[in-house]
């Protein structure tokens, strides 16, 4: 199995993070899981009905309960899970180095009985950590420049993924090695108790920018 490592060859645990209904076998979350080290999903339960405050406190005790520093790698709705945490959860925060997001929903204008109600309205407050946001051109439950302003609000690196629709298993991307690409140069730039020097043209944009890595 492969590790995911810092400059200075440190491990954190990567934390997966799944939207509604899970992460299949399909998913790129489930395939890291299986071919990465120190991968391990949070059961948020509730999966087809997630309940905000109940996905939060799941979020906060896989994390307290790591024992380490933790990278968290959240899809689909996992990603407001991860933004409520960080705006209600103070104990902890010290404890996660940064997130890798992907394709987190709109939540403007949802409906009451809508699965996703709970989770509004959009966090708008910045992360505590460092993040990358990757969206997609066509994803059918945000646009780009819903991305593209969640991003700018939480403080993310914004990168273009392409034409993936909503960057999961019916986008037919298996590991999805760009993503994994992603993850690599997120640790890479991390800073642990203090900060590392980084390899000259591996910093990552400036935040709030549009970042194509990759992609022709």
């Amino acid at each position: 199995m492969r590790q995911i490592t810092d400059h200075a060859g440190r491990r954190p645990l990567l934390l997966t993070v799944p939207g509604i209904d899970n992460s299949g076998p399909g998913h790129w979350q489930t395939l890291w899981e299986k071919e990465l080290d120190d991968c391990a999903r949070v059961d948020l339960g509730m999966w087809s009905r997630p309940h905000r405050n109940t996905w939060v406190n799941k979020l906060n005790a896989a994390i307290a309960a790591a024992g380490r520093p933790v990278v968290l790698v959240a899809h689909s709705l996992g990603c407001h899970a991860v933004a409520w945490w960080n705006r209600l959860e103070q104990t902890a925060c010290g404890e996660v180095l940064g997130a890798l997001l992907v394709a987190p929903p709109n939540l403007a204008g949802l409906p009451k009985t809508s699965r996703l109600a709970s989770f509004a309205p959009l966090v708008r407050e910045p992360l505590r950590f460092p993040s990358i946001l990757a969206a997609s051109e066509d994803d059918p439950y945000a646009t780009f420049g819903q991305s593209r302003k969640m991003a700018r609000l939480w403080g993310s690196r914004l990168v273009n993924a392409g034409w993936l629709g909503h960057i999961n298993a019916d986008s037919n991307i298996g590991a999805w090695p760009f993503g994994r690409y992603l993850l690599e140069q997120l640790v890479l730039n991390l800073s642990w108790p203090t900060t590392l020097s980084l390899p000259e043209g591996k910093d990552l944009p400036r935040r709030g920018t549009d970042l194509r890595i990759g992609l022709e």
